[in-house]
C-alpha cells in the first residue's frame, strides 16, 4: 500500500518535478486545498523556492494543522525554502515567523571572495554534503555526495544538522529533529542521491 503524502502548494514554485520524484519512490501524492485536508496525510512535504515572504501564505490555520500532524508523529519534510520555514524565521522577512520547530534564524549567504575566488550569491549548482550525523534522513548517502542547490539564504549549523555544505560559509544542508527533516537542496533535481533522501523520508512515514 502506498503512503499518502500531502505536498503543500503555497504558490512558491513548480511542484511537477517534486511529484514525479515522489512517484518514483512509490509515494501517493496529493495537494491539500485547505488545512483540514491534512487529516489523512501520513506525511507532509513543504517545498518552495524564492523569497521567505511567500511563506506568509501558510497562515495560522495551516501552521496549526501542520503542527497538529507533527504532534501526532507524522513526518514533515521541508525542501529548500521549506527547510528555512522550519526555523523561527529569516532575515529575508524579519517580521514573518517560521514554523519554529527548529531553533535559529536563517540569514543571507556571505558573497565575499576567498583567495581570489569570487563566491557568487545566489548559490546555484552542484555542491557536496559533509555528513554530520547518522540521522535517518541521510541513511545511505555517502559523505561528499553531490546535490543540486539554488538559494541565497541559509540555516545555521546546529545540533539538528545532519549534513553541512560550504559555499562562502558553512551552512546546514540537511537537518532532522525527530520526525521533522529538511534539505536546503532540491532532491528532485539531485539524481540518485536525491531519490535516496526521498526514500528515507518514505521510510520515516512507514
Amino acid at each position: 500500500m502506498q503512503s499518502r503524502i500531502a505536498l503543500i502548494d503555497y504558490k512558491a514554485g513548480n511542484l511537477t518535478s517534486v511529484r514525479k520524484a515522489l512517484a518514483a519512490v512509490g509515494a501517493e501524492v496529493y495537494t491539500p486545498e485547505q488545512p483540514s485536508d491534512l487529516a489523512d496525510a501520513q506525511g507532509i512535504i513543504v517545498p518552495g523556492v524564492g523569497h521567505f515572504g511567500a511563506t506568509a501564505a501558510l497562515d495560522a490555520e495551516w501552521t496549526d494543522a501542520i503542527l497538529a500532524r507533527v504532534g501526532e508523529g507524522r513526518p514533515l519534510l521541508g525542501i529548500c525554502l521549506g527547510l528555512q520555514w522550519l526555523y523561527e524565521g529569516s532575515e529575508e522577512s524579519p517580521d514573518l515567523k517560521g514554523l519554529g520547530v527548529l531553533s535559529g534564524i536563517c540569514h543571507k549567504l556571505k558573497g565575499d571572495s576567498t583567495e581570489g575566488h569570487i563566491i557568487k550569491v545566489p548559490h546555484v549548482g552542484w555542491n557536496s554534503l559533509d555528513r554530520l550525523s547518522n540521522a535517518p534522513i541521510i541513511d545511505g548517502v555517502a559523505d561528499g555526495a553531490q546535490v543540486y542547490f539554488t538559494h541565497s539564504y541559509v540555516a545555521p549549523v546546529t545540533s539538528d544538522s545532519a549534513a553541512a555544505t560550504t559555499h562562502g560559509e558553512r551552512f546546514a544542508s540537511i537537518v532532522q529533529r525527530g520526525q521533522v527533516a529538511g534539505v536546503q537542496f532540491h532532491p528532485e533535481k539531485s539524481g540518485e542521491v536525491g531519490l535516496q533522501i526521498l526514500r528515507n523520508f518514505m521510510k520515516m512515514v512507514g
